[in-house]
């Protein structure tokens, strides 16, 4: 029955182009032809067929223009990025080559998508046969209402496409969510996958990825600006009516459930300035414009990392968010500040006047104000080495995929005699801007962190944090876990040094 569910919603979807298009796997076949085409014109290549997108609002989602075609498998569930009922694939360069990368399509800009690839599950099914990620959800009953089905097939696919030799990631579903199935069977089914067949999708990872080139799009008086290098980005930057947007996860929830219309936004996605990475011997600099996935492919070797991005979103959301745009957001409750202020992380900020560096700990001057000036964008991330013993704590109603209660970063350094040396207390959700509790470090510095050492830290943190009442948590809640949290650092360095 399932099956036959399937075969129909690919039925329609053939329905819905031009006439004359021909099976989806021509379309895929024009790939490496019309990439060019589709760069020099308001173009986007959807399925493998350049189409023309003039004429439409600049506001406009790449989830609401591929509905609005025809292309109705991807779903809108929350409109912000949590659901993944609206994912689709971008095809995109990776460390290990050319990859194709679930995204939330709710919180993609259409300019945004110009000149890029766009996959939808409707594309999925080669001359009419289902993909075997198809097949295996029909044949281990992962659907059930069907309306999640198209976003996790979706997730499943560029999975079971990528290029790395290992098994499938179960934890690459992250985003999607499902109420009917209970997840099982579609877990079951994304492990019973074997390697990829062939057929112009695997194909298509042969090739390069679009890259992103310069462009302008208006919509009357609103604009959307790709600028290509740092310089033109900082031209730019003088305007005062100026968002400037990279992933557009936070920026879109509030276009898409408040209406937040902007004059003119300016992606920073093709910048390679703001994608450089360097981990010397004196420290790491990350590029502000790299998304958090491709940070997790630069610090694989560092556990610390790995854990903390497992914690930051899912993976829908990790493909597009940034570094840079996490901090410039200055949520309160955002997950990099904690663990960057514990490792002593500065800003490189620039402008047409040049460069300045400050420490983290420094660049938050209130709720959502940073020392962000007018034509200022941050440049880069520089964290010092020798790391320290540190660990990220994030606690929220749900362990992956959520918004922190608190958050945490904690680091120390010790001698010999297992004396603190260095102590960095970093918390979110616990005032208007995350924060470091000098206090509380100082009553622990020069100490073996004895319960009483402990207590005076406690204290502090009691004295300098103001947390809020609301519904992931009391005020009061909040402050008890924020002073827990120092006991349960202490407990897990010792049990790791023994």
């Amino acid at each position: 029955m399932l099956k036959m569910v399937f075969r129909d919603v690919i039925e329609v979807a053939r329905k819905c182009w031009p006439p004359h298009a021909g099976e989806v796997k021509s379309a895929m076949a024009l790939s490496s032809q019309t990439v060019a085409a589709a760069r020099d014109a308001a173009r986007i290549l959807l399925n493998g067929r350049p189409v023309e997108i003039d004429g439409q609002p600049t506001h406009l989602t790449l989830l609401d223009f591929i509905r609005n075609s025809g292309l109705t498998g991807a779903k809108e569930g929350c409109a912000e990025g949590e659901c993944g009922a609206c994912a689709v694939l971008l095809v995109r360069d990776t460390k290990h080559g050319t990859a194709y990368q679930p995204v939330n399509s709710c919180l993609v800009p259409l300019p945004a998508a110009i000149g890029q690839e766009v996959i939808t599950v409707e594309a999925l099914a080669e001359s009419g046969e289902l993909s075997a990620v198809q097949a295996a959800m029909a044949a281990m009953g992962g659907s059930q209402c069907g309306y999640c089905t198209p976003g996790f097939v979706v997730s499943m696919f560029a999975e079971h496409h990528r290029r790395e030799n290992r098994p499938a990631d179960v934890e690459m579903l992250g985003g999607n969510l499902c109420r009917c199935t209970g997840y099982r069977p579609i877990r079951d089914a994304l492990l019973s996958l074997s390697e990829p067949g062939p057929g112009e999708l695997k194909a298509r990872l042969g090739r390069p990825a679009p890259a992103f080139t310069p462009l302008t799009y208006a919509d009357g008086e609103a604009r959307f600006t790709r600028p290509c290098s740092l310089a033109e980005c900082l031209e730019i930057a003088a305007d005062s009516d100026v968002t400037f947007v990279a992933g557009n996860t936070d920026l879109g929830v509030v276009a898409n459930l408040r209406d937040q219309r902007l004059p003119h936004q300016v992606s920073l996605e093709g910048v390679p300035e703001l994608r450089e990475f360097r981990d010397g011997a004196d420290g790491i600099e990350i590029g502000a414009g790299l998304t958090l996935t491709e940070l997790g492919e630069r610090l694989d070797g560092l556990a610390i990392f790995r854990e903390w991005l497992l914690l930051f979103a899912s993976p829908l959301i990790r493909n597009r968010a940034t570094l840079g745009g996490n901090l410039a957001t200055a949520s309160p409750i955002g997950d990099s500040a904690p663990l960057l202020l514990a490792l002593d992380a500065a800003v490189s900020i620039v402008s047409r006047d040049g460069e300045r560096v400050i420490p983290l700990a420094e660049f938050f001057t209130g709720y959502r104000r940073t020392r962000l000036a007018r034509g200022e964008i941050i440049r880069s991330i520089k964290i010092p080495k020798p790391l320290p013993f540190v660990k990220f704590y994030k606690a929220a109603k749900r362990r992956m995929d959520d918004i922190s209660t608190v958050a945490a970063g904690i680091a120390c350094e010790t001698d010999g005699a297992g004396r603190i040396m260095r102590m960095r207390l970093a918390f979110g959700g616990v005032a208007a801007v995350p924060l470091r509790v000098r206090a509380a470090e100082e009553a622990l510095e020069g100490t073996f962190a004895g319960e009483i050492d402990r207590d005076r830290a406690k204290a502090a943190l009691r004295r300098a944090l103001d947390p809020i009442s609301d519904h992931r948590g009391s005020a009061a809640y909040r402050l008890a876990l924020a002073q827990s949290l120092i006991d349960k650092f202490f407990i897990e360095s010792r049990a790791e040094a023994a």
